[in-house]
């Protein structure tokens, strides 16, 4: 079975960072190829058994920001 995940990529210094949005997991690699198959990698075993039996819940906060 397979399912389709949203993933942000992003470079911090030499590494490039994968995030799923739906599922708190991410990776990272030397290119954004590499960290993305890191992060297919890191997703296949989080949902390997035992399942992840908390999964994490999403809200919405209000933060002040202070005009300047």
């Amino acid at each position: 079975m397979t399912q389709e995940f949203t993933a942000t990529v992003w470079q911090e210094g030499d590494w490039f960072i994968a995030l799923c949005r739906e599922v708190e997991v991410a990776s990272q690699g030397l290119t954004e190829d590499e960290a993305l198959a890191n992060l297919r990698e890191a997703l296949e075993l989080h949902f390997e058994p035992p399942h992840a039996t908390i999964l994490p819940s999403i809200r919405k906060i209000e933060v002040e920001l202070d005009a300047a």
